[in-house]
C-alpha cells in the first residue's frame, strides 16, 4: 500500500480488514524475519521501495529491484539495481529470501525461482507471495497469474522442499475486494454515491469467507518453502 493510499486515514483494524492481502502480506513479512538469528542475511528480490526493509533492521538485509515498475517509486534505498533472473551474488550467500508480488512481472518466472534457489544456502527459507485474482498493474511490465500447483511446479523445479501454500481469502473476500474498486472506475458524483452503496457489502461480505472452503477464488498465495537441493538444469 503507498503512503498516499486514502487507505492510510482509515483505523487500522478497519484498514487490515479491507486490505486484507496486504496485511496478511505484513504478518508474512514480520512472521520470516522474527524466526530468524540476528545477524542472518536477508535477500529481499523484487523489493520495490524497500517497504520490508524495517522488519529486518537487525539482519543483513540486501535488497534489489531492476526499478522499472511504477515511474513514481523511489528506488534509491535498494542496495542494488538488478535482473533477477540474473542476481549478482554468489550461490548460497542468503540465510533468507522474500519475493512479495513480484514473480508475476519477470518474463520468466521459472528463471527467477531458480535464481532465489542458488543464492540460498540449503536449507534457506523462502517467502514468495503472487496474486491470483488481481487486476492488471505496473503496465506494461505485469505478464502472469499463478495457481497453487503451478506456484507448486515452480519450486519443486527449483528445489524447494517443506512447501506450504494457502490462499489468501476466498470468494467472499475477492468479491468484497472488487467492490471497493468499483466507485474508482465511475467520474463524480456517481463514484461517491457507489461508494455510500457499497461500504455495506464491503464490510459484510468477508464474513461470508467461511463458507468457501474450497478457495478456487482467492486473491492470491502465500508460499513458504526451504531449499532442499540445487534447482534442476
Amino acid at each position: 500500500m503507498k503512503n498516499g493510499s486514502p487507505a492510510r486515514y482509515l483505523p487500522a483494524p478497519l484498514r487490515r480488514w479491507i486490505l486484507h492481502f496486504e496485511s496478511v502480506i505484513e504478518d508474512e513479512v514480520a512472521r520470516l524475519a522474527s524466526g530468524l538469528p540476528a545477524g542472518a542475511r536477508v535477500l529481499d528480490a523484487g523489493a520495490g521501495e524497500g517497504q520490508y526493509a524495517r522488519h529486518f533492521s537487525s539482519h543483513r538485509y540486501t535488497a534489489i529491484d531492476l526499478g522499472i515498475g511504477d515511474a513514481a517509486w523511489n528506488y534509491a534505498e535498494l542496495d542494488c539495481l538488478g535482473d533477477l533472473e540474473r542476481l549478482p551474488f554468489s550461490s548460497g550467500r542468503f540465510d533468507a529470501c522474500l519475493n512479495v508480488v513480484t514473480l508475476e512481472h519477470v518474463k520468466n518466472p521459472a528463471r527467477v525461482v531458480c535464481e532465489l534457489s542458488r543464492t540460498l544456502r540449503l536449507g534457506g527459507t523462502l517467502l514468495l507471495v503472487a496474486p491470483h485474482e488481481w487486476e492488471e498493474h505496473q503496465q506494461p511490465h505485469d505478464y502472469w497469474r499463478f495457481t497453487r500447483y503451478g506456484l507448486r511446479l515452480l519450486l519443486e523445479q527449483a528445489g524447494f522442499g517443506g512447501i506450504e501454500i494457502e490462499p489468501v481469502g476466498g470468494f467472499f473476500r475477492l468479491l468484497a475486494r472488487r467492490l471497493a474498486h468499483a466507485p474508482r472506475m465511475l467520474p463524480f458524483p456517481l463514484n461517491a454515491l457507489a461508494l455510500a452503496g457499497l461500504a455495506g457489502w464491503v464490510l459484510v461480505l468477508p464474513l461470508l469467507d467461511v463458507f468457501d472452503t474450497r478457495r478456487g477464488f482467492t486473491l492470491g498465495f502465500v508460499c513458504r518453502a526451504r531449499k532442499e537441493r540445487e534447482p534442476e538444469g
